[in-house]
């Protein structure tokens, strides 16, 4: 009688892990602080078709999230609100340190601050390279997502190496691909 707890849990170490998610599947809840101080969900900020939602490490510390973030503002942001998608970025950053870069780099587009990394770990993204303690702890891996107004991911784009990120002429060729 002993053996059957012992294979209960074995079944719960050995249950995996909730995967990255897909195009095709709902996309997890997503609210942050903006710049201002308020807590903005994604619902909140989306554009009449939906948002480009892009999770970076840091506006403050990594330069490949700075690049990634200004190529977005000056390349991708006017044309994507055109095509009625919001372009919203997040990261564990606070929203003074969002706000700052936002002001710096002119960005007019929402930039949500998840502090506790509670949303990217929702969505499975937290780098698990940065142990407690390390300043990148809680970043996020770099991914762009293109998500419906029905809350439904339409594309993914995502890079291993946190080096080379998805530039802006993929992302709107990722919208336009939709058809929308």
């Amino acid at each position: 009688m002993r053996i059957i707890p012992a294979l209960i849990a074995l079944t719960v170490i050995a249950a995996p892990a909730a995967a990255i998610p897909a195009v095709g599947e709902k996309a997890p809840a997503v609210s942050g602080t903006d710049i201002s101080g308020k807590t903005r969900s994604l619902k909140q900020v989306a554009g009449r078709k939906g948002t480009v939602l892009m999770f970076f490490r840091s506006a403050s510390w990594c330069p490949y999230c700075k690049a990634q973030l200004i190529a977005m503002n000056d390349k991708a942001a006017a044309a994507l609100s055109a095509k009625g998608y919001a372009l919203v970025g997040l990261s564990y950053d606070s929203p003074e340190v969002l706000a700052k870069f936002a002001v710096e780099r002119k960005i007019g587009w929402p930039l949500l601050s998840d502090p506790k990394s509670q949303v990217i770990d929702g969505w499975q993204l937290r780098d698990p390279a940065y142990p407690a303690g390390n300043r990148a702890y809680g970043v996020p891996r770099p991914a762009v997502y293109v998500i419906d107004r029905k809350g439904i991911i339409r594309a993914r784009l995502m890079e291993e190496n946190y080096r080379v990120r998805p530039q802006p002429e993929a992302v709107l060729a990722a919208v336009d691909a939709l058809g929308q």
